[in-house]
């Protein structure tokens, strides 16, 4: 039988609480940060995977507390109620990458180099990651609470959508594409969005190269250029 350990002599838990008085200010600061941090970020992981199971109606604060390890009341020290933390979760998730987008799309470069740039961000940013699974959540809970669409509209969709519209415009100006596939942005988000839900509901009849799709639709949009 393994022995319990001795317990702290008293010089013992005396050098200990010197070393805790005398640790910087800022050090304590920046550790409280850091567990702060991992905290929020585990919250947010098991947010994922409960929304991801369940759904935002069925989900339950007290599951994603026990997923997360935590006590029910701690998501509340930084999350308002569900509907906040299912906010966050599509801040943390897709800002960033709106972003990307965003920078990439300023770049004036001839639409074939960006067209494959964003099917490769798309492919290897969210159809290969969880990302996706939220996409998948905006389309089936969306339509049944109107106030999480209106967010992910505001925050996600209409900034890509106007990052995707002046690409379009500067290449139909240039001949690349037609006028008619520079208005409607929603075309190049179109494949990306057949592949996500096609790998939830059919993946396991009939495999769909999500890139070769997107590669596919970007083809169509050029040609359109030189038959216009």
């Amino acid at each position: 039988m393994a022995r319990e350990p001795a317990p702290k002599s008293l010089s013992d838990r005396l050098r200990q609480t010197r070393r805790s008085a005398s640790m910087a200010p800022q050090d304590r600061a920046t550790r409280r940060k850091t567990r702060a941090a991992g905290r929020r970020e585990a919250i947010l992981a098991a947010a994922l995977e409960e929304f991801s199971a369940r759904g935002f109606s069925a989900t339950r604060l007290d599951d994603v507390a026990k997923r997360a390890s935590i006590a029910k009341g701690t998501i509340y020290i930084y999350f308002r109620d569900k509907e906040s933390l299912f906010h966050e979760l599509i801040r943390a998730m897709l800002t960033p990458l709106v972003g990307t987008v965003e920078r990439m799309g300023a770049a004036d470069l001839p639409i074939r180099e960006l067209g494959a740039r964003f099917v490769d961000l798309f492919v290897r940013e969210v159809f290969e990651t969880r990302r996706k699974d939220v996409i998948r959540l905006m389309i089936s809970e969306g339509p049944r609470f109107p106030k999480l669409a209106e967010f992910y509209y505001r925050e996600v969709l209409s900034k890509l959508l106007s990052a995707m519209r002046a690409v379009l415009e500067r290449a139909a100006a240039r001949g690349e594409v037609s006028a008619q596939v520079a208005a409607f942005p929603q075309i190049v988000a179109a494949p990306g969005l057949v592949a996500v839900v096609w790998s939830g509901l059919f993946d396991r009849y009939e495999p769909l190269d999500a890139r070769a799709l997107m590669t596919a639709q970007l083809d169509l949009l050029l040609a359109s250029g030189r038959t216009a």
